[in-house]
């Protein structure tokens, strides 16, 4: 089910906010817990079970792991987990490369990737460590782990949501009228973002991908699009997943803070898909010995977190050599390039940035690596085709304001203005009151849009 559907909208969610707080505060979980089932179980009926059961392995395997004590246990808990993701989603990869290398003629499994499976993994994953390290108390409660698991605000594509954040909140949260409030507002928020401008900047996409004649000029408004689409897209699905969290009392982390106006590429990862990147630097890098044992290690560490961020986001050589540029970008920043960078001006550092992630994101998007560096090559005339033509004219101008809508709030730009109003004693009291009639407005526009237009897809549910 998405969040961007009418029947999520206006069915699915109204009823779930009013069973919920119609119950008391000791049935709360269990309205959660049977709508993030009956959620799943609409757009993945096949592996629901296969959700459930790795909740069970994880809730047993923790209350093991806290009593025992094993480092043995967690490494056969965490295998169980790694591996279930690996069948479903690596199989056929690997059987591709073992036909393509050995000349073998092995027929592909063709397995479903269950959706939401990378994200739900990782936040089993850091449940049982962190039971293991003593960083969190072990669940006794299995619907309350279980709950955590499988809250369907943040289920199909994250934040990946770590059980120490929301740990005294699954037994212990708060509700307001300011929580809801905050919630429904940055629901709504993160609803437009994704439907007036994601998915307008994923239509321009598909029409140049299937455009008949291109020109250098359609190959950067493509790469600046769809660098803006993802952008756009998963931080769409992060403002609504938050905001969600709030109405129900929980309070996730940030997932995004303006990456695009990082001035270098270290920096870019502090500020994208923070869950993610924060993850694999405490699960992965930082055991491995971080940059605590030379710069040979550190640079081995690098490489081993950018290769299976890579794999992470999906079974296919662009998605590895994707990770793998980041990870030579950033051992080249801590080695020497940032101390260059950092006396160039602040423009220049941007550019810098915005020129690598536009150039990953090609990369990320295509079907195969050809087809990558064909649309590489276009962006330097390398393709034979002419600088701009009329079908570039056409599209630059049918889609010029949303390009331009996009990269000023893709800056902190309409947020620092907001706040500024909101200092003003006098026009903050105006706001409060506009607020809520531009929300309701927002809402009415984006269920026009919505019941008008099929183009609806979420980028990151492929992983």
């Amino acid at each position: 089910m998405l969040f961007t559907s009418i029947s999520f909208l206006y069915y699915f969610l109204p009823v779930v906010i009013i069973a919920y707080f119609a119950v008391p505060k000791k049935a709360k979980n269990f309205v959660l817990l049977i709508a993030s089932i009956i959620f799943y179980f609409y757009g993945e009926p096949r592996y629901i079970f296969l959700m459930l059961a790795e909740i069970l392995v994880a809730y047993v395997g923790a209350r093991l792991i806290d009593k025992y004590k094993s480092k043995s246990l967690l490494i056969c808990i965490i295998s169980i987990h790694i591996g279930l993701l690996c069948i479903f989603k690596y199989t056929d990869f690997l059987i591709e490369n073992v036909n393509n290398i050995f000349g073998t003629n092995v027929s592909l499994l063709n397995i479903a990737l269950p959706i939401g499976i990378s994200f739900y993994t990782f936040q089993i994953l850091s449940y049982v460590i962190d039971v293991y390290k003593g960083n969190v108390q072990v669940q006794k409660n299995f619907f309350s782990l279980a709950t955590y698991v499988s809250l369907f605000p943040q289920l199909i594509a994250g934040p990946i949501v770590r059980y120490k954040t929301i740990e005294s909140e699954l037994s212990n949260r708060k509700h307001s009228f300011e929580n809801c409030s905050y919630g429904i507002q940055r629901f709504t928020i993160g609803l437009a973002k994704k439907v007036l401008i994601a998915n307008m900047l994923g239509e321009l996409c598909t029409y140049f991908t299937s455009a008949g004649e291109k020109s250098v000029a359609f190959y950067w408004i493509f790469a600046i699009s769809y660098a803006l689409q993802v952008y756009f897209d998963f931080s769409a699905y992060s403002d609504m997943a938050i905001g969600l969290g709030r109405i129900f009392g929980f309070h996730f982390l940030e997932n995004f803070n303006y990456p695009y106006m990082s001035k270098s590429i270290t920096e870019f990862w502090r500020r994208w898909h923070i869950s993610l990147s924060s993850w694999f630097k405490d699960y992965v890098y930082i055991p491995l010995g971080g940059n605590r044992k030379g710069l040979k290690i550190q640079i081995r560490n690098i490489l081993i977190v950018w290769l299976l961020t890579g794999i992470w986001h999906g079974a296919s050589w662009n998605f590895v050599i994707w990770g793998l540029l980041f990870g030579v970008v950033l051992i080249l920043e801590k080695m020497f390039l940032k101390k260059y960078l950092e006396k160039l001006p602040n423009c220049i550092q941007r550019i810098y940035v915005l020129f690598i992630v536009m150039i990953s994101f090609i990369i990320f998007n295509a079907d195969n690596m050809k087809t990558a560096f064909t649309n590489i090559a276009g962006l330097f005339w390398s393709n034979g085709v002419p600088f701009i033509n009329s079908y570039t004219i056409y599209y630059l101008k049918s889609y010029f304001v949303i390009l331009v809508i996009a990269i000023i709030g893709a800056t902190p730009i309409p947020k620092n203005i907001v706040l500024m109003v909101k200092d003003n004693r006098n026009l903050n009291k105006v706001i409060n009151i506009i607020e809520p009639i531009f929300i309701i407005v927002l809402l009415i526009i984006v269920t026009a849009y919505l019941v008008d237009n099929s183009y609806n897809p979420f980028l990151y549910f492929r992983f």
